[in-house]
């Protein structure tokens, strides 16, 4: 089947660590699409995942995988700083691809992504589950429709557990991982920051392992943020305290403002009240998405899912998908800024 034809995608997924459950949890619940195939460089591994989720072929060669001509999707969940050469080769193949997050490590990374994936016509679709929520999207929505008026502050605190256990092997490491809270966690709230209030344009950060002294990266960060139209606003990060809080976003403006924890909207208030906002506050749909606040198994799968399936829909109708690939680069361009200016000492502008 062509990857252009949704009727029925295939997807496949290399790279079978923690987050690949909850690719092919999500896929098992897609409307038009099912898991036909996953590799990972382990044979019997792949093997034991396929068993669990009834995965007709497993390999532990990529090439075997992309010559499956039912594969249509490669989901890329291999560490952050190994998506690039599976997603060249799927993208060569003809794949679409989606790429857990980040989509790489770099934007020069990124971009050579990007630039095979436009030069063949395929997609790819970075996972940024948060931007799929009703809580998160009910914001976007009041945001675009001016409610906040003059934006004033814009900020997004990552407050966030994890133990000594879970910096083993590549995690937190600067080759492969990318980086550290920042990188791996705040990301998600980074990119929602983003994606409410606009990229900043300059920031200026800290970062420090206050706690996790054997780990290459952070594991705490701060920086202040300025926006083109002269907004400011912060971000905190941290994976070093106890015992995690859920991520909260907030967005204040002249006219009103919001804070978000998680997909819970919790501060909902404006200067001009309107029919609705009572419902609002007591959405019911804000908590499905999970929190990876105390650990990162207990997120859930129904975001994957939502973004999975608009990838299935956009292309049955022909139009570009919700979230794309120019629109994850973003938030790594977000992060490497952050990056650069805990490295130098000075401001760093996006890029």
């Amino acid at each position: 089947m062509s990857a252009s034809s949704p009727a029925s995608l295939g997807f496949a997924i290399y790279g079978l660590g923690m987050v690949a459950d909850f690719h092919a949890q999500a896929i098992a619940h897609l409307e038009g699409g099912r898991l036909v195939a996953v590799a990972t460089r382990n044979a019997e591994k792949a093997r034991a995942f396929a068993q669990k989720h009834h995965v007709p072929f497993a390999t532990d060669s990529l090439n075997e995988l992309l010559a499956r001509p039912e594969v249509d999707v490669v989901c890329i969940t291999t560490s952050s700083g190994a998506h690039l050469e599976p997603a060249l080769a799927a993208i060569r193949a003809g794949k679409h691809v989606v790429i857990e997050k980040p989509i790489e490590i770099t934007t020069e990374r990124v971009d050579q992504i990007l630039a095979a994936a436009s030069k063949a016509g395929v997609l790819v679709i970075p996972i940024f589950q948060g931007r799929f929520g009703e809580g998160a999207r009910t914001v976007k929505a009041a945001i675009a429709a001016g409610r906040l008026g003059r934006l004033v502050l814009a900020s997004a605190y990552v407050k966030w557990h994890r133990g000594p256990q879970y910096y083993t092997g590549t995690r937190g490491t600067l080759g492969i991982d990318g980086g550290g809270v920042i990188m791996a966690q705040a990301i998600h709230g980074l990119d929602l920051l983003q994606w409410f209030a606009g990229m900043p344009s300059e920031v200026f950060s800290w970062s420090t392992r206050r706690v996790y002294a054997h780990i290459e990266a952070e594991d705490t960060a701060t920086a202040a943020l300025k926006f083109p139209d002269g907004a400011l606003g912060a971000i905190e990060a941290s994976t070093a305290l106890w015992p995690g809080w859920q991520r909260r976003l907030e967005i204040c403006g002249a006219e009103g403002s919001i804070a978000l924890e998680d997909d819970r909207i919790t501060r909902w208030e404006f200067k001009a009240a309107q029919p609705g906002d009572d419902a609002i506050r007591a959405l019911k749909d804000q908590a499905v998405l999970g929190t990876g606040a105390s650990a990162p198994n207990t997120i859930g799968f129904v975001g994957h899912q939502r973004q999975m399936q608009d990838l299935i829909d956009a292309l049955r109708e022909k139009r570009a998908p919700a979230l794309d690939g120019a629109e994850g680069r973003k938030a790594v361009a977000l992060v490497r800024a952050i990056y650069a200016s805990a490295g130098s000492g000075l401001p760093a502008r996006i890029t």
